[in-house]
């Protein structure tokens, strides 16, 4: 039975848009497979990490029919990616084997009984759907995914926070050093969900969602379950686990009453940033920010005892203060944010300071300071 038969831009397309949770080493080394179910014209293909599951459905050709399989995911993209975009090829059924033909190349390959694919068990109940636009929520999963903490045994740290009440959807991220926090507002209302993402997840996600505005932009459709959440688009179901646990209290972490700020170009700040952080040695990327009327400088040392500084002209007329941060967390922030200014409140060296877009209150990056 021919399974499929389309051109190789197709069917790669399809295979790769499942094919992001797949680890290539598996300790059950049925999850290195992707599930191909063919219903009369319909073709479902399925991957799962067994916290992760994805599924899609397309029509790719072939012959009409029933029939399920498994067969290594990476490797069917492997072979595809050497065939020409235009190249029709096929996936045939041989007893146990998969036959991958393209041209006059031909790919045998072996497969695992789909009986023994471990499909995701779905919640029973999933909270109300809402919908928001697959750009919105791209847009802020990128202005706080890089502050998500990695492998932290504080697991609650290794995603993002989600939070949707009434009109609004908030992403918060931390990783205990520094915090950044973005909303957007939805066309509908929803009752208040909290529930955390796991980083994989955040990162899965902003690979699959589209970038695409204006008046017909794609809608992403989202349910949490207690310990799930599903989310539908283009023709895709994404089902995954939750991380369970506490998120620190964000609102208690994002300073109200800094006496202090300054305005200032970001891409100048950016710049200024990435020269000193030459200077910084790899283990400590502490820079000193001293603030003064009308002067911002930012310093370096290293440990063979030498120095970067840099002047950058402000607007400010309030008492002098000297502040150390890790470098690499002011060069995320600005790398991650859009805008051509940049406003930062502070207080003293021992206080965090709070990074925003004066244009737009709804971004907030939080950043704990340093001791240099």
């Amino acid at each position: 039975m021919i399974v499929l038969k389309a051109t190789q831009d197709k069917v790669i397309a399809v295979l790769q848009s499942v094919a992001g949770i797949v680890e290539r080493r598996h300790t059950l080394p049925i999850l290195a497979n992707v599930l191909i179910r063919k219903t009369g014209n319909a073709l479902q293909l399925t991957t799962s990490d067994l916290e992760i599951q994805i599924r899609t459905t397309a029509e790719l050709g072939g012959d009409m029919g029933d029939f399920t399989t498994t067969v290594g995911a990476r490797k069917l993209i492997d072979i595809l990616k050497t065939m020409p975009s235009d190249q029709t090829v096929s996936l045939e059924t041989q007893q146990s084997k998969m036959i991958l033909k393209g041209g006059k190349s031909r790919f045998t390959l072996q497969t695992l009984p789909a009986e023994d694919f471990p499909l995701v068990q779905e919640a029973p109940s999933f909270g109300p759907v809402f919908s928001v636009p697959q750009k919105v929520l791209k847009d802020l999963m990128g202005q706080v995914s890089f502050a998500m903490a990695v492998q932290d045994i504080r697991y609650y740290l290794n995603g993002i926070l989600f939070v949707a009440e009434g009109n609004t959807l908030s992403l918060v991220a931390t990783d205990g050093h520094r915090l950044a926090f973005a909303s957007a507002t939805l066309d509908v209302e929803v009752p208040k969900q909290e529930v955390i993402l796991p980083r994989k997840t955040v990162l899965e996600l902003q690979r699959l969602l589209s970038d695409a505005s204006g008046d017909n932009q794609p809608v992403i459709e989202m349910q949490f379950a207690s310990n799930q959440a599903r989310f539908t688009f283009a023709g895709m179901e994404f089902v995954t686990k939750l991380v369970e646990g506490k998120f620190p209290d964000y609102n208690r972490v994002i300073p109200r009453n800094h006496p202090n700020s300054i305005t200032l170009g970001r891409a100048p700040l950016l710049a200024s940033m990435q020269r000193t952080a030459i200077m910084t040695s790899d283990k400590f990327k502490g820079v000193r920010l001293t603030i003064e009327p009308g002067t911002l400088r930012i310093a370096a040392n290293n440990a063979e005892q030498e120095e970067a500084v840099d002047e950058l002209d402000i607007d400010y007329g309030g008492p002098a203060v000297e502040v150390g941060f890790n470098v690499t967390y002011l060069i995320d922030v600005l790398s991650n944010m859009g805008q051509d200014m940049v406003r930062i409140d502070f207080a003293d060296n021992n206080n965090s300071a709070l990074i925003t877009n004066p244009e737009n209150d709804t971004f907030k990056y939080v950043v704990m300071p340093m001791r240099m």
